[in-house]
């Protein structure tokens, strides 16, 4: 039978690394992380999308659509891929962050708003608890963002290629 901790932890709620996840995991942006591979492509494909409203104009300044039709596609997809790249790193950033924080032995927090920071080494109990949430739940978020980045490069760089190549 599990026995509730008897350690103290000094440390507020709100910035223990443990609710500092929950919390991130249940956000609607970062959430998207956690869905399975499918339904995250789907979401990136809405952002790239919505942000075609945004980049199909300015590429239609750039390139004639009647006459450069080709490269105003290009240009288009490109520049919406930009935001679905902003996407990516955000969610990238947050989710290393709280990786950060589970991993550490140390965890440093405010007890005020004073920016009194204070230092506090987890007990063996809870460092161990947050290192199985960082490698269970947290790692597998990071490595499937690096993965879509990779991809999400990798199709950049062969639209980049395509657009130098047709306007050349």
């Amino acid at each position: 039978m599990n026995q509730p901790s008897t350690t103290f932890c000094p440390v507020p709620p709100e910035q223990q690394p443990v609710n500092e996840y929950q919390e991130l995991a249940q956000s609607w942006f970062f959430q998207w992380a956690t869905l399975s591979k499918w339904e995250f492509a789907l979401k990136l494909t809405k952002v790239w999308i919505l942000s075609l409203f945004i980049c199909t104009p300015i590429s239609a300044a750039s390139f004639f659509p009647k006459e450069q039709s080709f490269a105003f596609i290009l240009s288009s997809g490109l520049g919406a891929s930009l935001f679905v790249t902003f996407s990516l790193v955000r969610l990238y950033l947050g989710w290393s962050y709280i990786g950060d924080r589970l991993k550490k032995t140390k965890i440093v927090y405010e007890e005020s708003s004073w920016y009194d920071g204070q230092i506090w080494e987890k007990p063996l109990e809870f460092y161990r608890r947050d290192q199985l949430i960082f490698q269970y739940q947290v790692q597998p978020i990071l490595i499937k963002l690096k993965k879509s980045f990779i991809l999400l490069l990798s199709l950049i760089g062969t639209g980049l290629l395509a657009l130098w190549i047709t306007i050349n």
